[in-house]
């Protein structure tokens, strides 16, 4: 049924006198100290001073309220995401690493912004990394895969990174989660798992943030490479689907393109 303005289900108040946006940041902040099994619609109500009934006039039930926080939290990331002005490449930097950034601080958040995109700061985000692929010059049947492997990459990894973590982190931390992690590779057998046992030190002591950058940049090398590669195909004058040649006219055809 959809939902109309007017007093609140539970008569405590007018529902209008909230609304989602005011919902979903105390949400952020209650998730935030309290984790997702601690975010219950009675203490947000409390926090509100409101009753629970007005907050289901603005969100279906907690998994609603969950997205729409996390893509919240998508959207700090393009508050603190900087404009490099240094090409396509470094931009895509930029935001992937402002994206991971926010999501290490709200960890509970990281995964849910895996799915499709459908909420507006997931959107804006997947629509920012195709305006940016665009821009590489890259033929425009690539642009889809191209710009959907590079979101994958940064929501996906963010949330393999941080998410594991999210459970315990009010109470043993992401150290002590990664020592636990640690001695269970180390219980392994050498013969069968001759990488894990050698590399337990630096699963302890390894920076999450350097281990998103190091993949990041294999992949934007990567695509660096290929516009690169395709630079060194385009004759002076000539163009490659809507690629423009130093020089020439944007309307030009290469001959092998047809």
């Amino acid at each position: 049924m959809p939902r109309t303005r007017g007093r609140a289900p539970d008569g405590k108040g007018r529902a209008d006198a909230l609304s989602q946006e005011v919902i979903v940041g105390a949400a952020v902040a209650l998730l935030d100290e309290r984790g997702e099994r601690g975010l219950t619609f009675r203490l947000l109500a409390k926090q509100l001073n409101t009753g629970p009934g007005a907050l289901y006039w603005h969100v279906t039930n907690k998994d609603e309220l969950v997205a729409l926080a996390a893509d919240h939290v998508l959207g700090d990331a393009f508050a603190t995401a900087p404009r490099a002005g240094e090409g396509a490449g470094a931009e895509l930097r930029a935001l992937a690493i402002a994206v991971f950034d926010a999501l290490d601080r709200h960890p509970w958040a990281a995964s849910h912004v895996t799915a499709p995109a459908t909420l507006a700061n997931a959107l804006r985000l997947l629509d920012r990394i195709g305006t940016l692929v665009a821009r590489t010059g890259l033929p425009a049947e690539r642009h889809f895969a191209l710009s959907t492997a590079i979101s994958y990459y940064i929501t996906g990894v963010s949330a393999q990174i941080i998410a594991p973590r999210a459970p315990v982190g009010a109470t043993a931390g992401r150290d002590a989660f990664l020592a636990q992690t640690a001695e269970r590779w180390e219980e392994l057998d050498p013969a069968d798992y001759p990488f894990l046992t050698r590399t337990t030190a630096d699963l302890r002591d390894h920076d999450d943030r350097d281990q998103f950058t190091t993949g990041l940049d294999l992949l934007l090398n990567g695509l660096n490479t290929t516009t690169a590669g395709l630079d060194q195909r385009i004759s002076p004058g000539r163009t490659v689907t809507g690629r423009t040649a130093p020089g020439g006219s944007p309307q030009a055809s290469h001959p092998s393109s047809r």
